[in-house]
């Protein structure tokens, strides 16, 4: 596949996406375990439900760990910059190096990312150019993973046949109010900051303009849209395939558009 993997020493991040980890542990051993499989048993629901929860968990935890470990693009030490194209890169005033416009100096990584969105630390990486695609599906998957698991908290207890309760000796059943409790309270948690999270991306794109640009709001036109919203998401994805931008187990591939096309920062 040939992409760098990229990892970021800092604590505060480790315990960040720590936390999410344990959210998406949390939910998938306990949702089949007190849901799926016993309502499954019992004839209650399809076998389709039991493996579509399951790929929506493989997905999610797909695209956060690629996330995390992929390039957001970094800048090489002495990068080589094309003639045609040296009126367009910049010198960085914190790490002295040269830089294509519309990269940014991330502080916490300490090096320049082309692109960049800004430093997640729930993925404990920065969001640019090259990962940006990885983001998204994060946050698309998280939100499916958190809505599909709110609604199966719902219908345990207000849809569902009751279960028979033979296996109700078993800890995850004498505990099971309350482990239910906890899961809604984290899927209503993730999904709502998650789809604040996911607006503000997809506003992002169809714009051309990264989340550090609309906060230092130095280009008054940056936030007009100048391409359509087919070629924002194509070069953000790096394919003209929409099927292909919902699937993390791909390689990107750059559509070659120079840093300079459309917008200068």
């Amino acid at each position: 596949m040939g992409q760098q993997i990229h990892f970021v020493v800092d604590p505060q991040g480790w315990c960040c996406m720590s936390v999410i980890i344990f959210i998406w542990l949390y939910n998938t051993i306990f949702i089949p375990k007190v849901i799926l499989f016993p309502h499954y048993e019992e004839g209650n629901i399809s076998v389709a439900a039991v493996f579509c929860y399951y790929f929506c968990s493989l997905f999610c935890i797909a695209s956060l760990f690629r996330a995390s470990v992929a390039d957001p693009g970094k800048l090489p030490e002495n990068p080589k910059i094309p003639i045609t194209e040296r009126e367009y890169w910049e010198l960085c005033n914190k790490c002295n190096m040269m830089r294509p416009k519309r990269s940014h100096h991330c502080s916490r990584c300490g090096h320049c990312v082309r692109r960049m969105d800004h430093h997640c630390p729930w993925i404990n990486n920065c969001v640019g150019e090259d990962n940006h695609w990885l983001f998204l599906q994060l946050c698309f998957y998280t939100q499916i993973l958190s809505s599909y698991t709110l609604i199966l908290d719902f219908c345990h207890y207000y849809y569902f046949l009751p279960l028979k309760k033979e296996n109700w000796d078993v800890f995850v059943f004498r505990h099971e109010l309350a482990l239910l409790r906890i899961s809604a309270f984290m899927g209503l948690i993730i999904l709502g900051g998650i789809s604040r999270l996911f607006y503000t991306q997809l506003m992002g794109i169809f714009t051309d303009t990264t989340s550090i640009e609309k906060m230092s709001n130095c280009c008054e036109d940056i936030s007009r849209p100048r391409k359509p919203w087919q070629q924002t998401f194509s070069e953000v994805f790096g394919t003209h395939w929409k099927i292909l931008w919902f699937i993390p187990f791909r390689q990107r591939q750059p559509l070659r558009v120079p840093y300079h096309f459309a917008n200068h920062v």
